[in-house]
């Protein structure tokens, strides 16, 4: 894109110099300005790493993303590409019913989630949890419509929308009978030069009988072609806790944030090379006394979605995205919505880019991208709720 934009600037500059030459006889100069509002207008079309390297051309430009006039075109035409590249996801709803203590697992699809389909987890994992089920174990999103499920250390791959199932064998590429092992998932994704689906593992050993554990960290990565574990020979950090909202996959990447009391950053490992990049979060966004913090995805680019109070009682939500990989400066905010009355809780991105949240209250509320207006939905969430783009794909894939 950005070759594409400099050979626009210099197609312009050649034909108004042609037309000096042709046209202007006299001594008189013809001016090769071009109006700011054209060129916001082609520089709000781009992706935002090609926007943050031009922001060095001129003064003008290094102030982009403090123009609020630029940022509302940027946001709006990036929330329009969204609604075309994503318009079928629904909403998974985990609700305890309390007349027969049952959890009950919901499908809510429509303009407002009117449409409501009961849903039947698995039929492994009836056998382990006596009807007792937790979103969480679920990465928080799907690829090509399936689930990734870590339920009491039984990894199984899941389609909703199909019903198909794919139990995944146990992790043994480290195996010792001599410390327990705790294992965490980082990652789902799908390898685009391999074509495999691959799960990415943490190791830690657990030392007992006043024995040490073998030091760390240790990562392993499964196949689902060869269906098997091996051995990833990388030093990476790990995430921040197990949840929803801190993995993320993106074009043969999977993304995890993690962070300490004096750093926060985002982990890209890319599963074709296995090589994996750090991002650190820029300040602004690390001290945000959060409330809840999420990785999700904007059209093709990873954003962090924080709630936090300022200081105590007044409720803000900040959304910024990430414009490159490994630097920390090409993180952009493209909102800070507050105060509120209430604290929201992000759940994720659905139909037209719009960001979905739970209140205190299990409440579904909507931020529209495009007016920075947050709209209750009218829809109680329940425990727990994960947006899924439904696929009636095979596991695996079409070739699997």
């Amino acid at each position: 894109m950005a070759p594409t934009i400099l050979k626009f600037f210099r197609k312009k500059k050649n034909t108004i110099q042609k037309c000096e030459k042709y046209m202007a006889p006299t001594n008189e100069k013809v001016s090769i300005y071009v109006p700011d509002d054209i060129t916001f207008s082609i520089l709000s079309k781009l992706p935002l790493k090609s926007v943050n390297r031009f922001t060095s051309v001129c003064k003008l430009w290094t102030l982009l993303f403090e123009n609020s006039y630029f940022m509302n075109m940027f946001i709006k035409n990036m929330a329009l590409k969204y609604h075309s590249l994503n318009d079928e996801s629904c909403l998974l709803l985990n609700h305890f019913e309390i007349s027969d203590g049952e959890w009950k697992l919901y499908s809510l699809s429509g303009e407002r989630f009117e449409n409501k389909v009961s849903l039947n987890w698995p039929s492994i994992l009836n056998q382990n949890d006596h009807h007792f089920y937790w979103l969480g174990d679920i990465l928080g999103y799907a690829i090509d419509g399936t689930f990734c499920i870590d339920h009491h250390s039984t990894i199984v791959l899941w389609n909703p929308a199909t019903d198909d199932l794919n139990i995944v064998p146990k992790n043994k590429a480290r195996f010792n009978d001599e410390f327990k092992t705790d294992f965490i998932i980082h990652g789902f994704g799908y390898d685009q030069i391999k074509d495999d689906y691959n799960i990415i593992h943490y190791v830690e050993y657990i030392g007992e009988n006043f024995k040490a554990a073998p030091p760390g960290p240790y990562w392993d990565i499964y196949s689902l072609r060869r269906n098997s574990w091996k051995k990833l020979h990388v030093d990476m950090r790990r995430c921040y806790w197990r949840s929803n909202g801190v993995l993320v996959y993106l074009n043969g990447v999977c993304h995890w944030w993690g962070g300490t009391n004096s750093e926060s950053y985002v982990v890209s490992f890319n599963l074709s090379n296995e090589v994996p990049i750090t991002t650190f979060l820029p300040l602004d966004l690390h001290n945000l006394r959060w409330i809840d913090r999420r990785l999700d995805l904007l059209n093709g680019h990873v954003i962090m979605i924080s709630s936090y109070a300022i200081p105590t009682t007044s409720y803000h939500i900040s959304i910024s995205i990430l414009g490159e990989f490994g630097v920390k400066e090409s993180w952009t905010k493209l909102f800070d919505v507050g105060p509120l009355s209430d604290t929201e809780y992000p759940i994720g991105v659905c139909k037209k880019g719009n960001i979905f949240f739970i209140n205190y209250d299990y409440e579904l509320s909507c931020l529209d991208l495009t007016t920075g207006v947050i709209e209750k939905i009218g829809v109680n969430a329940g425990a727990q709720a994960v947006i899924y783009d439904k696929s009636f794909l095979p596991i695996g894939g079409i070739n699997n």
